[in-house]
C-alpha cells in the first residue's frame, strides 16, 4: 500500500482549445517535451453562446475521444484522458470500446476519466433529461462496474449490456486507472469505493460555476472531502491517487499583490485565497514548497494545470515531476 504524502508529483494540462489540428498536435508535444504526465479533454459540447454564458465554462472546441486518440497518436509516453467522461452523454459500452482501443493503440496510456455530470444548462441545451443528483450517481456507478466487466473480457450480464464479451482487452491490465471527479460527500464516498485517481473538485450543486464553487473548497472543505474519500476507500484508501486542479495559477515574485487581485475577481477573502487548495500563487520556489506542504497535508500529488497556464507552470514541473 502506498502512502499518498510520499507519492511522486503528476502533473497533467487540461486543454480546452485548438485552432486547428498542427496546433493540437503541437500542443501534446509541447506537453510532452515539458515533462506533463497527462493531456486531458474535456466532455462538453457547446460553443460560445448562452450555455457558456449561463454555466460560468467556457466553450469547448474539441470532442474528447478523437482529441485524445489525437494527442496519443503524436506522442510516446504522455498519458491522455477526458476530465471527465459525463455518464449521462455516451451509452457505457461505446465508451467502454472506445478507452479500450485507444489503451491498444496507445500501448497503454489512457486514463478513463468518468463523472456524474452538473452542467445544467448543457443537459437542457443537449435535450438530455438532468435526474437527481441520486440517480445520477447511481447510474456512475453503474456504468464504472460495466466498463470494468467490458475490459475484463467476460460475458456481459447487464441491462443495458448482454450477450457478448467485451472487445478488445486494453493493454493496462486488470483496466486502464479509472479516474472519478466530485466534489459532494455522496460522489466522492463512491470514487473512494471504485476509483484508482479521485480529483477533488468545486461542489457544483447548483450547476453552475460561481463564487459559490470557489467557497466550497477551502482548505478545511478539501480535507472534508478527502475524509469522505477514506470513508468510501477503507482499507485501500493509500492505494489511491488524490488529484486536484490549480484553477487558480499566477507565477509573482509579488504574491500578495498578485493574491488580492485574483481574490476581488472571485469574491472571496484575500487569506482564503492564499492557502485555498485550488490556487498557486507565488514565485517558482514559492510554489513548489506550497505544493510539497499540501502533498504532506492532505497526500495531493496530481496536480491539473489549464492550458493557458501550462508554459508558465513549466518550471515548477521540471522541479518536481516525479519527485
Amino acid at each position: 500500500m502506498s502512502d499518498g504524502r510520499t507519492r511522486p508529483f503528476r502533473f497533467s494540462v487540461q486543454a480546452f482549445e485548438a485552432e486547428s489540428g498542427p496546433s493540437w498536435t503541437g500542443l501534446a508535444r509541447r506537453a510532452e517535451d515539458l515533462g506533463y504526465s497527462t493531456l486531458f479533454t474535456t466532455d462538453h459540447y457547446f460553443g460560445p453562446g448562452e450555455i457558456s454564458d449561463a454555466s460560468g465554462h467556457r466553450p469547448v472546441d474539441v470532442a474528447p475521444m478523437t482529441a485524445m486518440t489525437a494527442a496519443a497518436m503524436c506522442t510516446s509516453e504522455l498519458r491522455v484522458g477526458c476530465r471527465v467522461f459525463c455518464v449521462d452523454y455516451h451509452h457505457p459500452v461505446v465508451l467502454a470500446k472506445e478507452l479500450a482501443t485507444l489503451d491498444m493503440l496507445s500501448g497503454g496510456r489512457v486514463e478513463a476519466g468518468l463523472g456524474a455530470g452538473w452542467v445544467t444548462a448543457e443537459y437542457e441545451g443537449l435535450g438530455i433529461a438532468m435526474d437527481r443528483p441520486g440517480v445520477r450517481i447511481e447510474r456512475l456507478a453503474e456504468t464504472v462496474e460495466l466498463l470494468k466487466a467490458h475490459w475484463a473480457g467476460s460475458p456481459l450480464t447487464f441491462a443495458r449490456a448482454s450477450g457478448f464479451a467485451g472487445r478488445p482487452r486494453p493493454v493496462q491490465q486488470p483496466h486502464p486507472p479509472v479516474f472519478i471527479g466530485g466534489g459532494a460527500p455522496r460522489v466522492l464516498r463512491l470514487a473512494g469505493r471504485l476509483a484508482d485517481i479521485v480529483s477533488i473538485n468545486f461542489n457544483n450543486a447548483a450547476g453552475k460555476l460561481g463564487a459559490a464553487s470557489v467557497a466550497s473548497s477551502t482548505r478545511e472543505a478539501t480535507a472534508e472531502k478527502i475524509g469522505w474519500i477514506r470513508e468510501g476507500a477503507g482499507d485501500r484508501f493509500g492505494d489511491i491517487e488524490l488529484e486536484i486542479a490549480a484553477y487558480f495559477i499566477a507565477i509573482s515574485e509579488d504574491p500578495a499583490e498578485a493574491v488580492a487581485s485574483m481574490a476581488r475577481r472571485f469574491g472571496v477573502p484575500d487569506e482564503v485565497l492564499a492557502s485555498h487548495p485550488h490556487a498557486l500563487i507565488g514565485s517558482v520556489p514559492q510554489i513548489c514548497d506550497q505544493l510539497e506542504q499540501r502533498r504532506g497535508e492532505l497526500g495531493v500529488s496530481y496536480i491539473n494545470v489549464a492550458q493557458r497556464s501550462m508554459e508558465a507552470f513549466a518550471p515548477v514541473v521540471a522541479r518536481l515531476a516525479g519527485r
